[in-house]
């Protein structure tokens, strides 16, 4: 599963300061004439982070920074920001939306500036003294947040703006920033007795230590403890290069002579399908269900996940809401948890009919195969595949061989880009990154003017956690006059030294779904950084990005960058019509191991105090997602969730993350689906089709409803039928 980072993992430090502005600069704009405001005593900082950098764009020079400047960077914003608020509080002007929410807007320059940097590092390329900072800092990041959104004098003042809106002149940014600065500070607790307030600021506080140890654990759960073989023999099936890239890495990892296969971030593997041992499937995917529920002593997050949903459910409960879920989906496209349930659970019955279906032909596949045992969730997509392929004939090795990562990205991504928007793209080598895998380029708009600027980190390595994401080193904003520097991270097991970089179709579709969260964001067109580009709701993020994975099949882009790495051949038309047929196929698992993720993340979500409480040892833990997910009525032992509760980073690495929120995958998936719909019934591929989805979804940000949004685009409300077509759970 794609993830975006900012709403994923971003700490509670970068997450929750974008309400008072913490990726902004104080200055930028005046104060009305007519207000009388004191002048604030505002400290200024030492070091690099200080002041904007002087590359272009404001993009972060590395060969500038140290380990040693963040706690200091962190520590100076820190404090630059409080006195900046002080300030705002302390000014005898009435207050207006200038003064008030504007001047919070701009405040935190310095922070947003470190911590930008700091959480890109700590996500892709991590060390044992970055870690050190980030259990350090975090709980203090979290106490900063909570002095600003829990300030009643500081709230005083909001309210007062918020309360006269009526009688204000307004442009639709302006009275969207004012709704989400209030709702915000009331979501964290501006309503609350003081009693209740330091009862939160401690839940956060405490929230911020325990979610940091979960994904720092659950990092190293992933990345040291890799399958360990003794034999070529156990790894038959593998490729060559993949079984020297076993071989490199268990000598890399202290086993040499051995063999060592690296773990996912998912509960599936990507090595799976191609073993031919089955005792060797049996063992990775036991060794990835189990890698942080205590079958291994070392590595054991049962009891983080038990206090994490303890605490949470407490404080919903200050705000009188009966569970997680309640309080936080406030600001969803969903808006209820019975509106993201119901949506879910209608397709239970298809899809678990579906996965008895398919677990039948499996196992008649298994005994064809002379096997004399039934399929296990270890065989599932080797058998799965075994009958695509004979079905369909598509061999996913052979079709491998046409996706150059290169070609993958020039050629297809920024082409599709050119053809939709009218971008161009150049490489460039000016600009320091923060590894050497990282690539930059500048992207140009359709006018040729400068858009912004590209990174590009693609591969695997220890220090990275799993998954895909992108994220901002520097925001779209007029206020500022700050073009985006966006980033994409994957997770692509690299080539050997030498040898062609070759990726599966998978990581072709996430190439382009992570570029299409860059697009939301370097077409951003807001005036306020926290209303600009990706800044939306957590079961919207994902829509743009998810439907430009369409255009990886659409013919026209897929014969210019599909082509075989040693002939140039392109890759034939029926294979592309066999991969189209076949992506209904195997439905069961794919659909059903989200589906049963996204119901598991609702559960926990769903439980009150004396609930969560009662959870409270990791047998209880244990337990309660065994229950969960049998009450879900899909075959679970077949088909387990996509992440196991011991190993969800997307809801238990962050205070919030995307907890009662990886629905959203589903949710902007039945939007994504129903506007590839659109694209295909208007021509498909064209600038006309590209200017109207920038114009009506992608440069709007958070500026406005999305059901509203979504009608702008498409001329009605999303329909879920293209959704359900599409997974093979209706007929067309």
């Amino acid at each position: 599963m794609k993830a975006h980072i900012l709403a994923t993992t971003a700490p509670l430090a970068l997450a929750a300061l974008a309400l008072a502005g913490c990726q902004t600069t104080p200055g930028a704009e005046e104060v009305a004439e007519t207000e009388t405001v004191a002048a604030p005593a505002i400290p200024t900082g030492t070091g690099y982070f200080a002041s904007d950098s002087t590359l272009p764009f404001l993009a972060p020079d590395f060969t500038k920074i140290s380990e040693d400047d963040y706690v200091p960077a962190m520590e100076q914003g820190m404090a630059i920001q409080k006195a900046e608020v002080q300030a705002i509080i302390d000014n005898p002007a009435a207050p207006t939306f200038e003064n008030t929410i504007v001047a919070l807007e701009k405040s935190g320059r310095m922070l947003g500036r470190v911590l930008r940097v700091f959480y890109t590092l700590t996500g892709a390329a991590t060390t044992d003294r970055l870690d050190a900072i980030d259990t350090e800092m975090g709980p203090k990041l979290s106490a900063h947040s909570d002095w600003i959104t829990l300030n009643p004098e500081l709230f005083e003042r909001v309210k007062a703006v918020y309360d006269n809106r009526a009688a204000m002149s307004m442009t639709q940014e302006d009275a969207k920033l004012l709704e989400e600065t209030y709702e915000q500070m009331v979501h964290a607790g501006a309503l609350l007795t003081d009693a209740q307030r330091e009862q939160v600021k401690a839940i956060n506080t405490e929230l911020t230590t325990l979610t940091t140890q979960f994904g720092q654990q659950v990092r190293s759960a992933t990345n040291d403890q890799p399958l360990i073989v003794d034999t070529r023999e156990e790894l038959a099936g593998l490729s060559e290069t993949d079984i020297a890239a076993a071989a490199k890495l268990a000598a890399e990892k202290g086993f040499p002579g051995k063999y060592a296969i690296a773990l996912q971030n998912t509960t599936q593997q990507p090595p799976l399908p191609s073993l031919t041992n089955r005792a060797t499937r049996e063992k990775l995917f036991k060794l990835s269900a189990h890698r942080a529920d205590g079958t291994n002593p070392k590595f054991d997050t049962r009891m983080l996940v038990a206090q994490i949903a303890k605490l949470r459910a407490e404080k919903a409960a200050l705000f009188g809401e009966d569970d997680w879920a309640s309080y936080t989906m406030y600001d969803r496209m969903a808006q209820k948890p019975a509106t993201a349930l119901k949506f879910m659970t209608d397709m239970v019955p298809a899809l678990a009919a579906t996965q008895r279906r398919e677990a039948e032909m499996l196992n008649a596949a298994i005994k064809a195969d002379g096997g004399d045992y039934t399929v296990q969730p270890w065989d599932w997509y080797r058998y799965a595949n075994k009958i695509k392929a004979e079905k369909y004939q598509l061999d996913e090795d052979a079709m491998m061989e046409y996706f150059v990562l290169d070609r993958v990205l020039e050629d297809g991504v920024f082409y599709m880009a050119e053809k939709l928007y009218g971008l161009t793209f150049k490489q460039r080598t000016d600009l320091p990154v923060y590894h050497p895998d990282v690539t930059v380029y500048t992207v140009y708009d359709k006018d040729g003017s400068e858009l912004g600027l590209f990174y590009f980190d693609p591969f695997q390595r220890d220090g990275k956690r799993g998954g895909a994401w992108m994220s901002n080193f520097v925001d779209q904003s007029y206020l500022w006059g700050t073009k985006p520097v966006i980033y994409n991270v994957l997770n692509i097991p690299k080539a050997p030294e030498g040898e062609v970089q070759l990726v599966s179709f998978d990581w072709v579709e996430t190439t382009f779904h992570e570029f299409g969260h860059a697009l939301h964001g370097f077409f951003a067109d807001q005036k306020y950084e926290s209303l600009s580009g990706t800044a939306t709701a957590r079961d919207f993020v994902e829509y743009p990005s998810q439907v430009h994975e369409m255009w990886a099949t659409y013919p026209e882009v897929l014969q210019n960058y599909a082509k075989h790495y040693k002939t140039g051949e392109t890759l034939p038309a029926e294979m592309v019509e066999k991969m189209r047929a076949a992506s209904k196929f195997n439905q069961g698992y794919d659909f059903g191991e989200v589906v049963e993720a996204a119901l598991l993340d609702m559960k926990w979500a769903a439980l009150t105090p004396e609930q969560a409480a009662a959870i409270d040892t990791p047998e209880e833990v244990d337990a309660f997602e065994r229950k969960s997910l049998q009450e879900l009525g899909l075959e679970i032992d077949l088909v387990p969730p996509r992440y196991r509760s011991t190993y969800f980073n997307h809801i238990f690495s962050d205070p919030a993350g995307y907890s009662a929120g990886y629905y959203s995958y589903l949710w902007t998936e039945m939007l994504d689906r129903d506007s590839r719909k659109w694209f295909l019934d208007n021509g498909g591929l064209t600038r006309a089709n590209g200017d109207h989805y920038r114009k009506t979804v992608l440069s709007r940000g958070g500026t406005m409803d999305y059901f509203e949004m979504f009608e702008n685009f498409a001329g009605r409300q999303p329909d879920v039928t293209p959704m359900l077509e599409a997974r093979g759970l209706i007929e067309e």
